[in-house]
C-alpha cells in the first residue's frame, strides 16, 4: 500500500506509518482520531478518470486505487456500492428547485450506507489475520458488519442497545452474529464494545476509532461525482449521528479535488434530530467538540441517536471546510419527510435517511440554499428497517387503508371518496 503516505492525528498532527499504529494516536487515547493521507501524485500516475470508463466493476471497489487496501486484496463477494442516484423532477418541482437528486443507499446488500465501511473493515481484518471482528451500533452498522462477515465466514460480536428496531435485530440473528443486547444507550454499547475488543483482541470496526471506516464511506461521494459526469453538485445534505458518514463524504470530495477530478468542493449540510443535536449545538455555540460534554440523546431516528458523536472532529471539519453548516429538525419533521420523499421520488427511507430530506426543506425555509442549486440528498437506509416509524409517519399525514368486503357494491362508495380512482378513462 505504497499509495498511503501516513496516518495523521487530527488533534496534534503527529504522523504514523500504517504499520506503526492500528487505530488511534496514543497521545490522546480514544479521542486521537487519525486520517489516512495519500500520495496523490503517485495515485494520479497509476489511476485516472479514464481508467474508470473501461471498468466493469460497478461496486465501491472500482475505486480500489483510492482505498487503503492492497491492489490484490480479496474483497467480499456482496455487491456493495454503485447505488442509484435518482434525479427527482417531481420532488424538485414541489419545492421550487431546479435540480434535485437522491442517492439511495437503501439499495445496499443490508439496506444501509454502513455496508461501505463494513466492507473495508472485513478486508482490513482479514489482512491482519483476525479471527473475530466487533462493532457497536444502533443497528445499521451492526447489520452491515453481520452481513459482510457472513459473506466471507468471519466470526463477529455485535453490541447494540436492547431497544434497537426488531428488523435490524432480525438481520443480525439471521446472519448468525453473536449479538449482545446492551441494557442502555448506544454510548453504553460503544463503551462495552471498546473494552471487550481490547480484552479479547478482536478487530475493532467502531466508527470514530478505526480510521479506515472513513475511507469506505467516502466512496459514496466518489460515486455521486462520477454519476454526475464529474460535475460536482453544489450542495449535499447528510443526516448525522456519530458523524462518520458526513466525514466520509467530505474525505471523498477532498480526494477528488486533490486529484483534479472535480473543480470545486460542494457545501455539506449535516442534519440532526432535535433530540440528538450535539453537533448542531456545537455549531451554534462555536464550541470545541473535544471538550463539549455529551448530551442525552433521544429521537425517533435511532440510526442518528448519539449523545457523543464518535467521529465529531471529522464531522465538524466537513461543514466548516466546505462552507456548509448544521441543521436541526424535529421528530415530526423527520416522520413527515418519509412519505413526502417516497411519494415524489419512489425512495422509501428509514427515519435517519429521511432526516436529510427534512433538513433540505428546513434549509430552504431558512434561506440557507438557493433554489437554483444542484442539490443531492443522501438517503442512508431503507424504510423497511423501521416499519413502526413508517406507520407513524403515514398516520401523521393522514393516510390510511380502507377495509372492504369482497363486493363491488362495498368498493364503489369507498372509491368515490378517493380522488382519481372512481372513474377510468375510456381506452377505445
Amino acid at each position: 500500500m505504497d499509495h498511503i503516505l501516513h496516518l495523521k492525528c487530527l488533534i496534534c498532527g503527529r504522523e504514523y506509518s500504517p504499520h506503526e499504529i492500528e487505530y488511534v494516536c496514543p497521545e490522546h487515547g480514544r479521542e486521537g482520531v487519525l486520517d489516512v493521507r495519500y500520495d496523490y501524485e503517485l495515485i494520479a500516475r497509476r489511476f485516472s478518470r479514464e481508467h474508470l470508463q473501461d471498468s466493469e466493476a460497478y461496486t465501491m471497489w472500482r475505486y480500489k486505487a483510492l482505498l487503503p487496501v492492497a491492489a490484490g486484496a480479496v474483497t467480499p463477494p456482496l455487491t456493495v456500492g454503485w447505488t442509484p442516484l435518482y434525479e427527482t423532477a417531481r420532488l424538485a418541482k414541489r419545492h421550487g428547485l431546479s435540480t434535485l437528486w437522491v442517492k439511495d443507499e437503501g439499495r445496499q446488500p443490508t439496506a444501509s450506507f454502513k455496508d461501505r465501511a463494513s466492507a473495508v473493515a472485513v478486508v482490513k481484518a482479514q489482512e491482519q489475520g483476525a479471527q473475530v471482528i466487533t462493532t457497536a451500533s444502533t443497528g445499521n452498522a451492526a447489520a452491515a458488519l453481520s452481513g459482510l462477515c457472513a459473506s466471507v465466514g468471519l466470526a463477529n460480536v455485535i453490541f447494540v442497545p436492547a431497544n434497537a428496531p426488531q428488523a435490524k435485530l432480525a438481520q443480525l440473528l439471521v446472519f448468525g452474529s453473536t449479538v449482545m443486547l446492551v441494557e442502555g444507550s448506544y454510548d453504553d454499547a460503544f463503551e462495552l464494545c471498546q473494552e471487550a475488543a481490547a480484552e479479547y483482541g478482536w478487530y475493532n470496526r467502531n466508527t470514530g476509532y478505526n480510521p479506515y471506516m472513513t475511507e469506505g464511506k467516502k466512496t459514496a461521494s466518489l460515486e455521486i461525482c462520477e454519476q454526475l459526469g464529474w460535475n460536482a453538485p453544489d450542495t449535499i445534505f447528510v443526516s448525522v449521528g456519530d458523524g462518520s458518514i458526513i466525514g466520509g463524504v467530505h474525505k471523498g470530495l477532498k480526494d477528488l479535488y486533490a486529484l483534479g477530478w472535480i473543480d470545486r468542493m460542494p457545501r455539506l449540510y449535516g442534519v440532526q434530530a432535535a433530540g440528538s443535536d450535539y453537533l448542531v449545538q456545537a455549531w451554534e455555540e462555536n464550541a470545541d467538540v473535544l471538550t463539549k460534554e455529551p448530551i442525552v440523546a433521544n429521537c425517533v431516528a435511532d440510526s442518528i441517536s448519539a449523545g457523543l458523536p464518535r467521529d465529531r472532529i471529522k464531522a465538524m471539519a466537513a461543514v466548516k471546510e466546505s462552507g456548509g453548516g448544521y441543521i436541526r429538525v424535529s421528530d415530526d419533521e423527520i416522520l413527515a419527510a418519509i412519505p413526502a420523499l417516497a411519494r415524489d421520488s419512489g425512495v422509501f427511507a428509514e427515519p435517519a435517511g429521511a432526516a436529510g430530506f427534512a433538513g433540505l426543506v428546513t434549509a430552504l425555509e431558512q434561506g440557507l440554499v438557493s433554489r437554483d442549486e444542484r442539490i443531492v440528498v443522501l438517503n442512508t437506509g431503507n424504510g423497511l428497517k423501521d416499519i413502526n416509524s413508517a406507520l407513524k409517519a403515514v398516520d401523521l399525514v393522514g393516510t390510511k387503508a380502507f377495509r372492504v368486503t369482497p363486493s363491488m357494491d362495498d368498493l364503489r362508495p369507498v372509491l368515490s371518496q378517493v380522488p382519481g380512482t372512481s372513474k377510468v378513462a375510456s381506452t377505445s
